[in-house]
């Protein structure tokens, strides 16, 4: 086993494809399957499942990618480390964003890197929560924000804020035009478009509607930030987001926006690490620039709707769990 046969069998579970591994790795996808079926020989185990969709990891498999992305990441540093003449803030740091934080932070996260600390080199990755969730453990991301406050087995959190949700939209909802919250009791029955079953915010939304004996009206899943908001502005449907979702977009294409009350939603956001990956000084000096922008951002009202929680201690700032 060498670090190139490593770096081919990452690249194949995160391409879900042989082919489409071996064009970004610009290598015959023959030799490739021949490198990966040396690779399995000397381990005397199955590591990939092969089907018409493409390819997914077994159970060893699963392991051996955490295993190999940690060695790489680590191959990667030491270059940087050595680079930089030992030690400094150098290297990649990949970031896992929300669709939703990403339209906050992910601009100004990107400058202040960029302007401080000129031998990292920032990877934001934005998508839906639950598919964020899935890349940190996997060892695909060195930090992350998600959505919430509690520590799990492997992942650490610096808790940041409580994110306020609001009904965007009017249709089925009977509320005066100039009102600005929205009592749950009022979206009984009314048709609303959420994600899908795995994001954290539709279980939230499932969740709250079934503690308060509160019709759920659900007539869409849609994992699209830019569509759900449309179809709140076109009238069809009601949704359910934070008010960063409408941050960017123009005033003419904003739906009605109505704080939920009675009881009040919100949901916790943190920022998170697993332990799959060491804690290099590059990742140290994102995950404090993330914390110290977040609470800049909430000060200078580029960022409403957040409750901002306590700043973490000097020792949970410097947290390096994971580090090896």
């Amino acid at each position: 086993m060498d670090i190139r046969q490593l770096k081919y069998f990452v690249a194949i579970v995160d391409a879900g494809s042989l082919s489409k591994a071996a064009q970004k790795l610009y290598i015959a996808q023959p030799s490739l399957s021949q490198q990966m079926a040396a690779l399995e020989d000397e381990l005397e185990t199955q590591l990939l499942l092969r089907s018409a969709r493409g390819v997914k990891p077994t159970t060893a498999g699963h392991a051996l990618y955490q295993r190999a992305r940690a060695i790489l990441r680590q191959m990667e540093q030491l270059r940087a480390d050595v680079r930089e003449d030992g030690g400094s803030e150098s290297g990649m740091v990949a970031v896992g964003l929300p669709t939703t934080i990403a339209a906050v932070l992910a601009v100004p996260l990107f400058e202040h890197v960029r302007k401080h600390f000129p031998g990292i080199r920032l990877q934001i990755f934005e998508s839906m929560s639950g598919y964020i969730s899935e890349m940190l453990p996997d060892g695909r991301l060195d930090l992350a924000i998600l959505f919430r406050d509690s520590e799990t087995h492997g992942m650490s959190v610096i808790p940041a804020f409580d994110e306020e949700l609001y009904v965007f939209g009017h249709a089925g909802l009977k509320l005066r035009k100039t009102a600005t919250t929205c009592p749950l009791s009022a979206l009984a029955g009314v048709p609303l478009v959420t994600p899908g079953t795995v994001n954290n915010l539709r279980l939230l939304i499932e969740r709250t509607f079934l503690r308060e004996e509160v019709e759920l009206h659900i007539v869409g899943d849609i994992d699209s930030l830019p569509a759900l908001m449309a179809i709140a502005h076109g009238g069809s449907a009601c949704t359910i987001l934070p008010a960063s979702a409408m941050l960017h977009r123009a005033e003419n294409a904003r739906p009605p926006m109505r704080r939920i009350v009675a009881p009040d939603m919100s949901r916790p956001a943190s920022v998170c690490w697993s332990h799959a990956l060491p804690v290099s000084a590059a990742a140290l000096a994102v995950r404090k620039a993330m914390v110290g922008l977040i609470g800049q951002l909430h000060a200078d009202g580029r960022w409403p709707g957040i409750t901002l929680r306590p700043p973490p201690d000097a020792a949970t700032l410097e947290d390096t769990s994971g580090s090896v």
